[in-house]
């Protein structure tokens, strides 16, 4: 019998990442979990351990960090074992655009965005080359939602999504599944660490119920898994909408409403 492939997860000591760890290992994959919190790491993997009798590697990293980043992206395209990558680590924002600092900016934008998309490279070309295996990027709502006033958190999120979809195009002929989970808000510890107190929020979901939605999509193969959707033709419309705006573009000259008048 085929061993089930390891999944390697990372932000995974607390909230959506241990939760997808729990699951996983209940489902009887070996993982890696990969966070910044090495106590809280090594306590996970010793209760997963003895809950589900699996075998669990703790990879201590700050992905913020060229050497740590470094690390995870080496354990990603050398262990051939690793089939799933959870790309889950992610931070909040902090106040307002005009309250942010340019450590601040570039700390959002890396863990995001840019560690993100260097692990889902690290791993890509070997998946590509089995035939099999799965990415998973953790998005949000925000990514759609520039009222929010989130702005540099919801562009982030947006680039998830965008890469997701990209990275569908090219690695699902080649056998490679790619989802984009979209959650809203859920109770985890990146909101109390931005500052924001989520018992004044009106609907939160918890991470639970999130997760379980989360690989529902993820069995069903769904490339974009929007748990707090309830109208799932609302997706459909905007994405049919996104494609007719594509159709309407025709590039040679300028639309008749930008033409100079005389």
């Amino acid at each position: 019998m085929t061993p089930l492939p390891i999944v390697l997860i990372t932000g995974a000591s607390s909230g959506i990442g241990a939760t997808y760890a729990e699951r996983f290992a209940r489902r009887g994959h070996d993982l890696v979990l990969v966070a910044r919190d090495k106590a809280r790491l090594d306590a996970l993997a010793v209760r997963l351990r003895e809950e589900s009798k699996v075998a669990i590697d703790v990879l201590q990293a700050d992905l913020t960090l060229p050497a740590d980043l470094a690390a995870v992206e080496a354990r990603l395209r050398d262990d051939a074992r690793i089939g799933i990558l959870i790309n889950n680590a992610g931070m909040a924002q902090q106040g307002r655009f005009v309250d942010q600092t340019a450590d601040s900016i570039d700390r959002l934008v890396m863990l995001n965005t840019t560690a993100l998309t260097r692990l889902a490279a690290a791993i890509a070309p070997r998946l590509a080359q089995a035939g099999e295996g799965a990415i998973v990027n953790i998005g949000s709502v925000v990514g759609f939602a520039p009222e929010f006033g989130m702005s540099i958190y919801g562009a982030t999120k947006a680039f998830v999504l965008f890469l997701s979809q990209g990275l569908n195009v090219e690695l699902a002929p080649k056998g490679v599944y790619v989802q984009a989970v979209l959650p809203a808000t859920t109770r985890t510890e990146i909101w109390e660490r931005a500052g924001i107190d989520l018992n004044a929020l009106p609907e939160v979901m918890e991470v639970g119920e999130l997760v379980d939605a989360a690989l529902v999509g993820f069995d069903r193969r769904e490339l974009v898994t929007i748990p707090p959707l309830h109208e799932a033709a609302r997706w459909d419309a905007l994405d049919a909408a996104r494609q007719a705006l594509l159709a309407g573009l025709r590039q040679a000259h300028a639309a008749q409403r930008y033409q100079p008048t005389a």
